[in-house]
């Protein structure tokens, strides 16, 4: 016994129930742009934007909640894939790293407060909704998920929700994070750049707008095939985009990169990005993008339950 204990007033021990009180350990979170300490909540309530305007990475419930009208949205269940086809290891068995990933996933899922349950097998989440009215199939990819990296499956959930955009006659809107191909399927993750593109024009084939949304970071084969095949590029603000960084860059040609080198902004203003975009603002960008380029599609027969249109502010 301390000496703590020796001055401890009387019957503060029975007050307490005699254990300490658990607080959560993220309940503060900083900002990588300014330092500051920022309250948890107030965090979540402006969608993980920090004050400073960083914009924090996050998951695909985060981007449903946000972007659909009202927040309501149907999953799209999404196929499954070989696991493991290469049979490839390193030092730790390419199942085994796949566990560890959706474990983590499933562990943050969980968290939700509410009866939205996202059942997400590797980077991609995909569902479908409403945005201004228009029937819209959002698909987020999950940089926490192996760093979003392309593989078969997720190449697979690319070519499902296009399919289903197609059916449900609903514009396609793809969220990209990532760091490129992913290592451990070889071959067959590179060719799931040549499916996707396919993929893409069947949604351009039956006259339906295809959008993306670039996010940080986006590289690799991802920003070399759908990320740069939208009809509409937006973007967040300082997301990185690029197909290699920076610092391979300088290396190679052994030259300093100008300041803000293959961040949104700078996109923009070579003409690669045609908007940059607050996540906050988001939703009403898209509304009004989709009032224009599916003004002619009937939104009442495709089976999706109607909305009343959300109001868009000037952007």
């Amino acid at each position: 016994m301390n000496w703590l204990s020796n001055i401890r007033p009387p019957g503060m021990k029975s007050l307490m129930g005699g254990r300490r009180e658990n607080t959560p350990d993220n309940l503060w979170v900083k900002c990588p742009k300014s330092g500051e300490l920022i309250y948890r909540p107030d965090l979540e309530a402006s969608l993980w934007v920090t004050p400073s305007g960083a914009h924090l990475r996050v998951g695909p419930l985060v981007r449903f909640r946000s972007m659909f009208d009202e927040g309501r949205w149907d999953a799209i269940p999404l196929p499954n894939v070989p696991k493991d086809p290469l049979r490839f290891r390193d030092d730790k068995r390419y199942v085994d790293r796949l566990k560890a990933a959706k474990s983590k996933i499933s562990k943050t899922n969980a968290k939700a407060k509410d009866t939205e349950v996202i059942h997400q097998d590797d980077c991609m989440a995909a569902a479908i909704g409403r945005i201004g009215g228009k029937p819209a199939v959002i698909l987020v990819q999950d940089f926490a998920f192996m760093g979003g990296s392309l593989g078969m499956a997720a190449g697979e959930a690319f070519i499902t929700a296009a399919e289903t955009a197609v059916a449900k006659n609903a514009a396609l809107i793809v969220c990209t994070a990532s760091g490129g191909a992913r290592m451990q399927e070889g071959t067959l993750s590179l060719m799931q750049m040549p499916r996707t593109t396919l993929a893409i024009q069947d949604v351009r084939e039956a006259g339906l707008p295809y959008i993306v949304v670039l996010t940080d970071p986006t590289s690799g084969g991802v920003s070399a095939s759908y990320a740069m095949l939208g009809d509409v590029h937006l973007a967040e603000p300082e997301a990185m985009i690029a197909f290699s960084g920076p610092r391979v860059i300088e290396q190679t040609i052994r030259q300093k990169l100008p300041e803000g080198f293959q961040r949104s902004e700078f996109l923009k203003d070579k003409g690669v990005v045609d908007m940059v975009v607050d996540r906050r603002k988001m939703h009403n960008v898209l509304a009004s993008l989709l009032g224009h380029l599916m003004s002619k599609q009937d939104s009442e027969a495709d089976g999706l339950p109607p909305l009343t249109p959300p109001s868009v502010d000037a952007v």
